[in-house]
């Protein structure tokens, strides 16, 4: 599926080689000034689906209670994240610049948000807290309804563009890099078990192969460039175990999502039980709940037929 988005992106761009950087360029010159209340109304509108109460939830602590720092300052850290506590609203922290990828980030805080405050309404303290393994899951399915309802609504050829150029952006974060980083993980612990002694060299030869296999010669890389990206996540590679789950967690956003779009009877109940439920059930147990096992390879499979399903619309866009 990856191989053949980037032959599409060489074919449009006109390119004989197609580098690691070529990925992240525009296909449309137009840019679109979204401001921060049609983000709000955007996510409100995808939002909808799971009941009134939750996107009026969203509309009053964001536009009202003030849950977000939305707006870059002077000494304000980079990168975007939710955090809260029982007793108190969550809160954002994030940088918000008027274009389709800070609608994304601001979904995709609002379902951590969301989340938080739904498990903080519903579990007592020793159960407020919910896993790594279950947070990406809320996050990326706020962004995965956005979107939906956005393509469901926009005509507009360039912005549709844009709106798949983000997911796919997202996708391959999440499932490209992070489970190219989770293999490389495996094989350092592995090495280490061995009594095999890690040098910079080492890794960067390691990740560099490892990036080479996946982008299956399609993408052409820079070995030194490509290879030092595990030095870029040092807090990632730090919780041991970690970046496999930011596949697992959009699998599991994108597999729920659809149940939802496809109006499948009790799937929003189900979700929105699962936020409820916070730390008080196991990850794989409480995502069951909400419909969706990942001990199983559907829900990834599910999510592989949806990123094909992007590219199909970008192709008839672009060709």
């Amino acid at each position: 599926v990856w191989h053949r988005y980037w032959r599409l992106r060489k074919k449009t761009m006109g390119y004989d080689h197609l580098y690691v950087y070529d990925i992240k360029a525009p296909l449309t010159q137009k840019s679109f000034d979204i401001s921060f209340e049609d983000a709000v109304g955007y996510i409100y509108e995808g939002m909808k689906a799971l009941g009134l109460a939750y996107a009026n939830q969203i509309n009053q602590g964001v536009l009202e209670n003030g849950w977000v720092d939305s707006f870059p300052n002077r000494g304000k850290r980079a990168g975007a994240f939710s955090t809260g506590s029982p007793g108190i609203n969550p809160f954002i922290m994030m940088s918000y610049n008027n274009d389709i990828y800070g609608v994304s980030t601001l979904a995709h805080e609002l379902g951590h948000s969301m989340h938080s405050y739904l498990t903080f309404e519903t579990q007592p303290f020793i159960y407020s807290r919910y896993s790594l393994f279950v947070a990406e899951v809320a996050s990326n399915f706020n962004q995965a309804m956005v979107r939906a309802y956005l393509l469901n609504t926009v005509s507009d050829r360039d912005f549709r563009i844009a709106i798949i150029e983000e997911a796919m952006s997202n996708f391959h974060r999440y499932l490209f890099i992070m489970p190219t980083l989770a293999r490389f993980e495996v094989e350092i612990h592995r090495r280490v078990e061995q009594g095999i002694a890690l040098t910079a060299d080492s890794l960067i030869d390691l990740l560099a192969g490892l990036f080479e296999e996946g982008y299956g010669g399609v993408v052409e890389t820079d070995r030194e460039r490509s290879g030092i990206t595990w030095a870029q996540f040092p807090v990632h590679l730090y919780s041991n175990f970690y970046v496999y789950q930011y596949a697992t967690g959009i699998s599991g956003a994108h597999a729920l999502a659809q149940g939802v779009l496809d109006d499948h009877p009790g799937a929003v109940d189900k979700y929105l039980n699962f936020l409820r439920a916070g730390g008080s059930l196991y990850p794989l147990d409480a995502l069951r709940l909400a419909g969706v096992d990942l001990a199983q390879p559907e829900p990834i499979q599910k999510t592989f037929d949806i990123l094909s399903g992007l590219i199909d619309q970008l192709e008839a866009l672009l060709l």
